[in-house]
């Protein structure tokens, strides 16, 4: 009878944990957040090199978590206007504790909002972003679709995350993907989303022993 009781608590405990990857919530969800803003710096800081951001562009970035990858796209775009985008309460608050002074200075906008139905006019941005969040998108292909509506001709969408199937930790991550429910895609299967959404130029990258994606295309000029 114990162990029956030990095996609940266990699969609650991992319920709840994988509910606060998808979604954080409460307080010890911000501690989540927190613990994600450190956790993909160093793979953000690498996407994002992969790119160009213009010093004055429009950015969004989609599931903006804990407001990290916010902080260094205001930084690349000194001269332009950054808004994080995230469905979770609680990533919210660390976000804007993190862009606090962006914030004040009106560089930086944090908005609660899904990526299904992105409330933003057509055409708005130059750059959007997406790290370590595309996993859980409820509608895949149609999500990137509502990305490529709000970018501008010409404008970037990229797909920055820790893992995809085929990389070498593939086994691992096997187990993973499906028990948090998240997609789990190929390099190819990243390019045909992009593509099929409409995206021209899509290209992928990686980093040699680690699971890392980068993956981007731009919204046609015609």
């Amino acid at each position: 009878m114990f162990w029956i009781l030990k095996l609940i608590v266990v699969i609650l405990l991992c319920a709840w944990i994988f509910r606060q990857v998808r979604k954080p919530s409460g307080w010890l969800g911000r501690r989540t957040v927190r613990a994600m803003n450190l956790g993909h710096s160093a793979m953000t800081d690498w996407g994002l090199q992969q790119m160009s951001v213009p010093k004055n562009a429009a950015i969004l970035d989609v599931g903006c978590g804990g407001g990290r990858t916010v902080h260094k796209l205001a930084a690349l775009a000194p001269e332009g206007k950054v808004v994080g985008l995230d469905y979770s309460a609680a990533s919210i608050a660390i976000s804007r504790e993190t862009n606090a002074d962006d914030i004040v200075a009106g560089r930086v906008q944090v908005e609660q909002g899904s990526v299904a139905a992105l409330p933003f006019p057509d055409c708005t941005f130059d750059v959007v972003t997406a790290v370590e969040t595309h996993y859980y998108w409820p509608d895949l292909p149609a999500d990137v679709r509502e990305v490529l509506r709000v970018l501008k001709p010409g404008g970037t969408f990229a797909l920055i995350a820790e893992t995809y199937r085929g990389g070498p930790f593939r086994l691992l991550y096997g187990i993973v993907m499906p028990l948090l429910h998240a997609a789990f895609l190929s390099d190819a299967e990243h390019r045909d989303l992009l593509t099929k959404a409409g995206f021209a130029e899509v290209m992928t990258k990686h980093v040699s022993g680690k699971n890392w994606i980068f993956a981007a295309g731009r919204r046609p000029t015609t």
